[in-house]
């Protein structure tokens, strides 16, 4: 017997946190319906997804919460398989970068790769954001922060091992030239290109030792490997790559589609194939990279807060609505837009009124003309032709599109058929052939051809819409819901009862509806802000104004201020109190560049007790307000005309 045909399909593991929103569930709806798709046109499947469990950002939240990584990270994992429960992902195997199957491989390939040489120990020195976990040069930052998420970045220098991404650009440039569906879409491949190879790579860094979340590096104690050596190594982990699982790089590998989002591409499309090069592994044979699901004219973040819930949408319209708006709106290699008006719309429009009564008019007929059993086709009309030819055509198109990865275009041609049939309703006119009894054998042949056409539209969006699929199923009683049923036009036998049940999709008033979502994304707003507001560090005890007189506050002018030298977070500031020049030591360098204040005037503590802070004299202090978790912070200044060391009381 013949081996299955193999289909390797992978989305990207994701960061913790604490909600996923719409947004980043499209990567994993979408890689579902293509799966999916795979698996009913005969396709041996393997659909891999996960979480990336480690790095700086789990170590300080987790210590916050006062809980170890694992736990926080164990919850987190929970909300995201329930996200993928609730939204039909079919996945095959989830993956968690703190599986100890991974942690052995990973340990393995860095082994591997310092002893061939293409890791090596040096310092890093440079700037840091911690959200994104990504390095940046003075000239990558925006306004002085990640040019990614616009978050405050911070310098950061340590001993680091780096691995030679140099030494394959060309070979990397010249693979991506020979193969030309590599990256997909052509624009992603062009900006991979002319933005980040042919200007010349640096080596990456591939581990740090300024926190021990991480995979530890076995030869050298303090080390953990960096986030992007250890989260991309997933995809052959996953298939028993050095480690005891089962091993089937054989059978999957190469990948046939890594789908990602537009914004991680680079390191799918650079860093991946450098190191699988190093490794002396096969390349994926494709990456795409699709757009985003744009809200208020963005990308959706928490930070701007125009984030959507699926959960939500999930409760109020069903999985199948939310999937077929991500699947069809997302155009290909493109963005998408979301309003929850746009979605309503869209779920009135092509599920209620296209599928939704179409399935139920149907129904309905079968069951008034027929007592509820489908009758036999035996007087034929050149009508039914171009339905029929309509529906035997159609398989072939959607598996074109989707073997292209173009998932609206897929749903595009399941709706032409949709609208076909209803048109094929209103141009025979069942009611009317009910009427003249002669007509009895043609409203029987009408009624079998639009129940057969279901069925077609049935398995089509098996993929798609597989809850809706099931429960047209369920109406016409469907014996016969395989792809190869699709080769002909007599999968439906006559004598099948139907079955009325509930609408598939209730037609939604619109005004009221929205009325609703606004009340819940209020009380989300109000809720979060209250978990969201800042922690007030406890007052301390209680002062008389006789030890508050004891401090004498004074107004400054910043003269000069630089960096400390070898201290990253100190600023020198030699500051006017009156004619008399002092110097003080700050380590505010996080949040200002030195000529940010100078010419300021700020509020000095003066009768300080001097004290040196690396090797540098403080002669005071400089006052400031943070947030509690120091991510954020305020020089006090003072906008007026009083002269220096004028005395603040």
């Amino acid at each position: 017997m013949e081996d299955k045909k193999t289909f390797y399909i992978t989305t990207p593991i994701y960061y913790p946190s604490a909600k996923l929103h719409i947004g980043n569930t499209y990567t994993t709806v979408a890689a579902d319906a293509v799966a999916r798709f795979k698996r009913l046109t005969g396709y041996d499947v393997m659909f891999l997804t996960g979480s990336d469990e480690h790095g700086q950002k789990i170590q300080r939240i987790a210590e916050e919460k006062g809980v170890s990584e694992k736990a926080y990270v164990d919850e987190i994992v929970d909300t995201i398989k329930h996200l993928w429960e609730i939204m039909n992902i079919s996945y095959d195997k989830y993956i968690r970068t703190t599986d100890s199957y991974h942690i052995e491989s990973v340990k393995k390939i860095f082994n591997k790769l310092y002893e061939k040489g293409d890791i090596y120990k040096g310092s890093y020195e440079g700037w840091y954001c911690t959200p994104c976990e990504s390095f940046w040069t003075e000239t990558q930052l925006v306004d002085g922060k990640c040019p990614d998420c616009g978050r405050p970045v911070e310098t950061a220098k340590e001993e680091a091992y780096f691995f030679k991404m140099s030494k394959y650009a060309d070979k990397l440039i010249e693979y991506i030239e020979t193969h030309p569906d590599f990256i997909q879409p052509e624009s992603r491949k062009n900006e991979m290109i002319n933005n980040f190879l042919k200007p010349g790579l640096q080596d990456l860094c591939v581990s740090r030792t300024s926190f021990n979340w991480g995979i530890p590096v076995e030869f050298d104690k303090g080390h953990v490997v960096y986030v992007w050596m250890d989260a991309l190594s997933n995809y052959i982990s996953a298939l028993g790559y050095e480690n005891s699982e089962e091993n089937l790089m054989g059978k999957y590998w190469p990948c046939d589609v890594h789908l990602v989002g537009k914004d991680i591409i680079r390191f799918h499309t650079i860093y991946w194939p450098i190191m699988l090069m190093a490794l002396d592994l096969p390349l994926p044979k494709q990456v795409f990279g699709h757009g985003w699901l744009l809200v208020d004219g963005g990308k959706m973040s928490k930070s701007k807060g125009n984030v959507v819930d699926p959960e939500i949408l999930v409760k109020e319209f069903g999985a199948d609505a939310v999937r077929y708006y991500l699947l069809h709106e997302i155009p290909f290699g493109s963005d998408g837009v979301f309003t929850n008006e746009k979605f309503i719309n869209k779920t009135n429009s092509d599920l209620a009124n296209d599928l939704g009564n179409l399935v139920s008019r149907t129904v309905a007929m079968v069951q008034k003309y027929f007592d509820s059993v489908i009758p036999a086709p035996v007087c034929k009309d050149v009508l039914d032709n171009e339905l029929i030819d309509l529906a035997l055509k159609t398989p072939k198109e959607v598996e074109k599109a989707i073997d292209e990865y173009k998932l609206p275009e897929a749903l595009d041609n399941i709706w032409n058929l949709i609208k076909r049939a209803n048109k094929y309703i209103d141009e025979t006119m069942p009611w009317a052939l009910a009427k003249e009894e002669d007509k009895k054998e043609r409203l029987g042949t009408v009624l079998y051809n639009l129940s057969e056409t279901i069925r077609f539209i049935s398995v089509l969006l098996a993929p798609f819409l597989p809850e809706t699929s099931e429960k047209i199923n369920i109406k016409l009683n469907v014996q016969c819901a395989s792809w190869c049923s699709l080769a002909s036009f007599d999968g439906t036998k006559a004598g099948t009862k139907v079955e009325k049940g509930e609408n598939l999709f209730p037609r939604i008033d619109v005004e009221k509806k929205l009325e609703e979502l606004e009340k819940i994304r209020e009380e989300q707003s109000k809720k979060a802000e209250k978990l969201n507001a800042p922690k007030m560090r406890p007052i301390k005890p209680e002062i008389t104004i006789d030890d508050f007189d004891k401090l004498d506050l004074r107004l400054v002018k910043v003269l000069e201020c630089e960096p400390v030298k070898k201290a990253n977070k100190l600023l020198k500031f030699k500051v006017d109190l009156g004619g008399e020049v002092k110097q003080v030591i700050s380590g505010i360098a996080k949040f200002y560049k030195p000529e940010e204040l100078v010419g300021k005037y700020v509020i000095f503590v003066a009768n300080l007790k001097p004290v040196k802070l690396r090797g540098e004299l403080s002669e005071g202090m400089i006052l400031s307000a943070a947030k509690e978790d120091d991510s954020e912070l305020f020089v006090t200044t003072i906008n007026g005309e009083l002269p220096a060391g004028s005395e603040v009381r």
